[in-house]
């Protein structure tokens, strides 16, 4: 079994910014891709970024590219969102999500994560 937990969410005025962890615990992190993904009230869960399982490969979604992100530390079982120049359009819950393929190479595509954690809300005001 795998747990996901994310922290680092709030509130914060459009052009700041927010540092989101995933801390994982239950099987080797290292070895598996994660994904941060983020539903807007009303909205469809959508893609935010991925990054495989040793760090050295990362993807983001149009909307969000040059503003965030993601790294992962594997000594601390722990994945980040830095999310900066912050938009209203950014509030959301953000979750982050475990792709347990062995060494993978992380996927914008919710279906192939396994694994969830409870999600962080994330609140621009403009």
């Amino acid at each position: 079994q795998v747990q996901l937990v994310e922290s680092g969410g709030g509130l914060m005025q459009a052009g700041g910014s927010l540092r989101l962890s995933c801390a994982a615990s239950g099987r080797t992190f290292s070895r598996y891709a994660m994904g941060w993904f983020r539903q807007a009230p009303g909205k469809e869960r959508e893609f935010v970024s991925t990054i495989d399982w040793s760090g050295g490969r990362t993807y983001y979604a149009d909307s969000v590219k040059g503003r965030f992100a993601i790294s992962r530390d594997n000594g601390k079982n722990t994945v980040y969102l830095q999310m900066n120049s912050l938009q209203p359009e950014d509030t959301a819950v953000y979750y982050c999500a475990a792709d347990y393929t062995f060494f993978g190479r992380g996927t914008p595509v919710s279906e192939e994560y396994e694994y969830w954690g409870q999600g962080t809300q994330v609140t621009v005001s403009s």
